[in-house]
């Protein structure tokens, strides 16, 4: 006699079949009657879903099969009936699912003059010229080839500063240029011998920022002593200080047709200042970290700020608000740079150059290469920009398509170590020949284009496929 555990597992096993046997019978009943297709009712479906998606471009098929029939009709001397082309484009816009009989193809030998005719009839009609112009392929985006620049080479080495050379400005007129340092010193040179003509001391650290205004007899300065000065160049004595930062000064920049002064610093935020009553006109707020360059022009934006929170922010003055973010760089910014005669202006940081287009801050392209910090950025009105870098590397850039023509490894000076090579700050003078730098290595070095150069001796090497714009 079974026991009662074969019994349970007999049952069990015949449960699970008839289970198992009753789903299949019911749906195979059920996949095996299923009715036939009702035809126009799936014709009316098709219909509604072609009308519903392809709508807009019914016309176009009609006019291309149209086109089609006519030239083939013309090369193989034989005229298309007005029925057929009825019947297509019933056959298109009813929807009815039915196809239009293909018209007959000419010869292999006659394909050439088919297509000839076929561009020679499309043309005579506006439509068909419309069409063509939609359909044509886009042609694929060629690179301009750059400008040829001549390339520049160290012309003079000034000593003086007792430590790291910070920032730089030049005189409007072109005469001298001043230097601020970490020896918290300002020194002012001479532009044509490079001799020192003045040395002014009043800060109490390091010296970051510097502008020469260009409509009174003043230098403005701002250092790491969270100090701003104002100096009377007719006296060489400070006239005004301007207080209000909490922290370390980074930069500072001119309005070029306002009495107005702006600053920024290690305190996440720019401040406004009136000239001449030294008052804090605005605080520009919404950085989150130091805020390292800072620059101002006519138009709007009228003042651009760059920051080590990996943005850049632009400013509306008479508002005394931000415009706009832009969050394009992956690391920090640390210069900023207005091109001279264009509305355009670039952007370095740890990461890579950018190129943008004022007012709205249109990204143009991002220019690679360094492989380093890049702490300044100038631009001449020729359509070079030069960067320097915390290695003491020096790229030179064209403008327009961000090549990179020129690679200069500052030298260090005798005594220096090789860290001590980097470059701090750099401007072009009035006229954009010369090119001045400051280094780590405690000096001041002019760079000039070289005047024996020609396009046969240093061609430029432009590689297309290589140099394309990068959009991110």
């Amino acid at each position: 006699m079974p026991s009662s555990d074969d019994v349970q597992r007999h049952s069990v096993h015949t449960l699970v079949f008839r289970s198992l046997k009753r789903s299949h019978d019911m749906f195979m009943c059920d996949q095996g009657n299923l009715p036939p297709p009702h035809l126009p009712s799936e014709a009316l479906k098709r219909a509604v879903k072609r009308k519903d998606q392809y709508g807009p471009v019914l016309h176009r098929v009609a006019e291309a099969k149209k086109a089609a029939q006519a030239a083939a009709a013309i090369a193989a001397s034989m005229p298309v009936t007005l029925a057929e082309d009825a019947d297509a484009m019933k056959a298109i816009e009813g929807g009815s699912g039915a196809r239009p009989s293909p018209a007959p193809t000419p010869p292999p030998s006659q394909g050439l003059v088919a297509s000839n005719i076929q561009s020679n009839v499309g043309a005579g009609t506006a439509g068909t010229l419309q069409q063509q112009q939609q359909l044509a392929m886009r042609k694929a985006p060629v690179m301009p080839k750059p400008k040829w620049h001549a390339p520049w080479k160290l012309s003079r080495v000034i000593s003086g500063h007792g430590g790291w050379v910070r920032c730089v400005a030049v005189e409007p007129g072109n005469e001298w240029f001043c230097t601020g340092s970490q020896d918290r010193i300002i020194k002012i040179w001479d532009m044509a011998s490079g001799q020192l003509k003045l040395s002014l001391t009043g800060h109490v650290s390091a010296v970051r920022g510097l502008a020469v205004s260009q409509r009174h007899p003043y230098l403005f300065s701002c250092g790491e002593d969270k100090q701003v000065k104002c100096w009377d160049l007719e006296y060489n004595k400070v006239i005004r200080h301007y207080h209000g930062h909490l922290s370390a000064c980074q930069d500072l920049a001119l309005h070029p047709t306002l009495d107005v002064l702006v600053t920024c610093g290690r305190d996440s935020t720019a401040r406004v200042w009136d000239m001449r009553t030294t008052a804090n006109i605005h605080t520009f707020t919404g950085h989150t970290q130091t805020v390292a360059s800072v620059v101002c022009q006519a138009a709007e934006p009228q003042v651009l700020t760059g920051s080590h929170d990996k943005t850049m922010r632009l400013w509306d003055l008479a508002a005394g608000r931000s415009i706009c973010t832009l969050t394009h760089h992956k690391k920090s910014v640390r210069a900023v740079a207005l091109h001279p005669t264009l509305y355009m202006f670039a952007s370095a940081g740890a990461d890579n150059i950018k190129q943008w287009k004022c007012p709205k801050g249109e990204f143009v392209q991002s220019l690679l290469g360094h492989n380093s910090i890049i702490n300044c950025l100038a631009i001449n009105s020729e359509g070079v920009m030069v960067s320097g870098a915390n290695n003491g590397t020096m790229y030179f850039w064209d403008w327009r398509t961000g090549h990179n023509f020129q690679k200069l490894q500052a030298p260090v000076q005798p005594g220096s170590m090789d860290s001590e090579a980097g470059v701090y700050s750099m401007t072009f003078d009035e006229s954009g020949s010369r090119l001045i730098t400051c280094d780590a290595d405690k000096t001041i070095k002019i760079y000039k284009e070289d005047e024996t150069a020609t396009e046969e001796s240093h061609p430029v090497i432009w590689r297309p496929e290589i140099m394309k714009r990068r959009k991110y």
